[in-house]
This record gives C-alpha cells, structure tokens and sequence, in this order.
C-alpha cells in the first residue's frame, strides 16, 4: 500500500522523532512512503523509512528532480508549486496528517475531496471531515491499513 505522509516543512526536534517514527512503522510493514520530498516532516519521514527498508516517493513542487531530499527513491518534479499538493493525498491509498500548517490543511483538504481515509498523528481535527486521532505511529499505521482493507 502506499501512504501519503503530511506535515510541516519546519519541524521541532520532537516532531522530526515522530516523523522518523512513522517511516520506520511503515517500511516495517512493506508500504511505501508518499510525501512532498523535501524538508521537515518529509525528510524525516523518507529517513525513516530508508532506514528500515522502505521505499519512498516525493512529489516535488519544482522543475528539479534533485531538490529531493537524500532519502527519496523515486523523486517527481512537478513545477507546480504549491499546486503540487493535490497530488500528494491522490497517490497515496491513505494520508497520515503530522503537525503542519497551510500546505498540510490544503493536503488534508484534498485528501477528503479524493476520498483517502485520513489519520491524524498530531494534526488537526477539522469539523466536518472524518479524520481519526490516534497517539502513535504505530496506530496510526494500523488505522490506515483497517481503513484501506474494510
């Protein structure tokens, strides 16, 4: 299965550990890493990933394949921008939120139009959209698999 993975281009230290936490959640149980392929969130979550077998993907907002961050197997210039946004959630089978901030809602917002099960590990909870709220990566992993399978 593939999981889009959302969050802020700037994180704190204890949100890197998170975010690392959850790529190596995933690799663990052979899915693959989509996210937007560059800083922060992103970059933890490929070197977590990478660091237990995983393979990631990056949807990159510029022209440039090599803007990805080192952790990236398959990287995806879009030269959209911030555009590129909607298709983060798309290729993904499910979305795990992370903390963010604009470019993360407007993941979150197209996730919902896409219709991908969405799971919020330290995201927001937004009225009207069925986001479910768990506490580690680990359940955040196991929602979007029960999600994906029913």
């Amino acid at each position: 299965m593939r999981v889009s993975v959302i969050g802020g281009g700037t994180i704190t230290d204890s949100q890197r550990t998170l975010s690392e936490a959850v790529g190596r959640e995933l690799a663990a149980r052979d899915h693959v890493v989509v996210c937007g392929g560059l800083g922060g969130t992103m970059a933890a979550v490929c070197r977590g990933a990478k660091r237990n077998g995983g393979t990631t993907i990056g949807i990159l907002p510029g022209d440039s394949r090599g803007a990805a961050n080192d952790d990236v197997d398959v990287a995806i210039a879009t030269g959209l921008g911030h555009a590129r946004n909607t298709l983060v959630p798309l290729n993904g089978d499910a979305v795990i939120a992370l903390a963010g901030s604009a470019g993360t809602l407007s993941e979150i917002g197209f996730a919902a139009v896409y219709g991908r099960p969405i799971v919020s590990l330290g995201s927001r909870e937004i009225d009207g959209l069925d986001i479910e709220v768990v506490e580690t990566p680990a359940e955040a992993v196991e929602a979007v698999e029960a999600a994906v399978s029913s």
